[in-house]
């Protein structure tokens, strides 16, 4: 490797470098999935329609394909996508001291995923922004696809893994007010752990509803941990509970508790499932320990379908 190569990695987000390491390796898992001959690089051409204009027509790849293909234009090809961040404390579990990719915490992870789908969309020329909540709307950004974006982009998901937020959460509030700043139609990923303390069903269909106005098309990742936060996979010893954002506290043996507890989770996690998919929403749970396919996945048919 020249100087030159490493003065330059030297100067990419250590987040960046994880984000192509993620796609490099997602692509590769491909050529044995459904997305097979999907192209992940660049939708520059659809096959030629009879009877129209000759002019786009792309002769160089007709000579090695002996077929027609016209060129596509950006303005033709974009998908617009806004990535929406759940940023509250809840969020920091659990706690993880270095940001290697077996060790995340719900938001490491999340911007992980965040920055993996940015480098994705910047490959296939869609429009990305991006926004940031906790009990206030921390951070929006519109959807541009330039280079310049993705760097501004990058720069805040970094700072999202550089220390835990320790605010509450107000997704209702600000769900509704993303939705009203986002006119264009567009694919919009929600990450969310969906913990909140005063939790209220009726008030999140409401916002996301809102979200899927203007023919928007939504997608939630529920963002959890399965070990900890599913499986309740603690030690035998006697624990505290903390609750980050309100300060509560309880002692319990997790064994205990665990059977009784994962019951109740599985039902919180299929009322989510039956409320979202009765609204036409695309629930998709993420256990932050079992990697990012279904993330990028996830993407990959909404663009199918929708272009």
């Amino acid at each position: 490797m020249s100087m030159n190569e490493i003065k330059y990695l030297e100067k990419i987000p250590p987040l960046e470098i994880l984000a192509k390491q993620v796609v490099e390796g997602f692509i590769t898992g491909m050529h044995k999935s459904p997305f097979h001959g999907f192209s992940v690089e660049f939708a520059e051409h659809r096959l030629y329609n009879k009877g129209e204009s000759i002019k786009d027509i792309d002769w160089k790849l007709f000579a090695k394909t002996e077929k027609l293909f016209v060129k596509r234009y950006e303005e033709e090809t974009n998908l617009r996508c806004q990535i929406i961040i759940d940023d509250s404390a809840s969020m920091s579990f659990p706690e993880s001291e270095n940001k290697r990719l077996e060790n995340l915490n719900k938001i490491g992870f999340s911007a992980l995923a965040a920055a993996s789908l940015l480098e994705i969309l910047k490959r296939q020329r869609d429009a990305f922004g991006l926004s940031i909540y906790s009990d206030e709307l921390d951070y929006y950004a519109p959807a541009k696809g330039s280079e310049r974006q993705k760097r501004m982009l990058m720069d805040q998901l970094e700072k999202l893994m550089q220390k835990p937020s320790s605010k509450t959460t107000n997704t209702y509030q600000i769900l509704h007010e993303i939705a009203e700043k986002i006119h264009r139609r567009s694919l919009i990923f929600l990450f969310t752990d969906m913990l909140q303390s005063d939790r209220k069903e009726g008030e999140l269909i409401s916002a996301l509803r809102h979200l899927k106005y203007n023919k928007h098309e939504v997608v939630l990742f529920h963002v959890y941990s399965g070990k900890y936060e599913f499986e309740l996979n603690f030690d035998e010893r006697p624990k505290k509970f903390v609750d980050v954002e309100t300060g509560e506290k309880i002692n319990v043996f997790a064994q205990n508790y665990r059977e009784d507890y994962k019951r109740m989770m599985e039902q919180f996690f299929n009322q989510l499932k039956m409320k979202c998919m009765q609204y036409k929403i695309d629930y998709i749970p993420v256990d932050i320990h079992e990697g990012f396919e279904k993330v990028l996945s996830a993407y990959l048919l909404k663009r199918k379908q929708i272009l």
